[in-house]
């Protein structure tokens, strides 16, 4: 999971403010999924988008992103007070198994996944304003290694629960707050694993429901 995960983490928003090519993606890729894909549910009411998935290294879906509100851009003192945005994370519930070519093992996806991916998701959207171009590498790479550290320790002191609706069922998240937004993931009873970030709108009363027709948002 962490090899394809990373795919995602090196794929920022490009310089001043407008988002790379690569980060937007066409619908093709999520009708290859083989699990549901989730967004916010009907109470929300403004724009949608998509924004990419990922792969394994058999080329089997095993995640992607849906956008809700301002598409973000990279923070700034300009920006950081103005957005308004929740990304969702849909990640495929799969145990440990073989790849397609048989020659090694894919690693299991979980609810760290979901975690993980959320967490590198929002730092993509984030720049400090005083860092200097030539040090955004190194930061990312070291705030990528703390996000993958809090994704694996759900029940550490970093992370609260929150209670959000699922296809209308209460459900359970692990959920943490930064300088830079706000990060959650759980699990749903459709068989896969939902995180989600965001920045500007508060993860408190958000609800997630499954996309009926994800052509729709193309």
């Amino acid at each position: 999971m962490e090899t394809t995960s990373r795919a995602v983490a090196q794929t920022p928003a490009a310089e001043g403010g407008q988002q790379a090519p690569s980060v937007r993606r066409t619908v093709d890729g999520y009708l290859l999924a083989s699990f549901p894909w989730y967004g916010l549910d009907e109470a929300f009411t403004g724009p949608r988008w998509l924004m990419q998935v990922g792969a394994a290294a058999d080329g089997a879906v095993e995640h992607g992103s849906i956008g809700h509100g301002d598409e973000p851009s990279v923070r700034n003192e300009g920006t950081e007070d103005k957005e308004k945005f929740a990304v969702v994370v849909t990640v495929a519930a799969n145990p440990v198994r073989r790849s397609a070519d048989g020659t090694g093992l894919l690693e299991a996806t979980s609810v760290s996944s979901a975690a993980w991916l959320a967490g590198v998701g929002l730092l993509s959207f984030t720049w400090p304003g005083q860092m200097d171009h030539s040090l955004r590498d190194d930061w990312l790479d070291q705030q990528t290694e703390t996000a993958w550290a809090l994704a694996d320790d759900l029940d550490g002191d970093d992370w609260s629960t929150l209670s959000l609706p699922v296809d209308g069922v209460p459900t359970s998240f692990h959920y943490r707050e930064s300088e830079f937004g706000w990060v959650l993931a759980g699990s749903t009873q459709e068989g896969v694993h939902v995180g989600a970030y965001g920045r500007g709108m508060s993860a408190y009363g958000l609800g997630f429901a499954m996309i009926k027709d994800i052509t729709a948002y193309a």
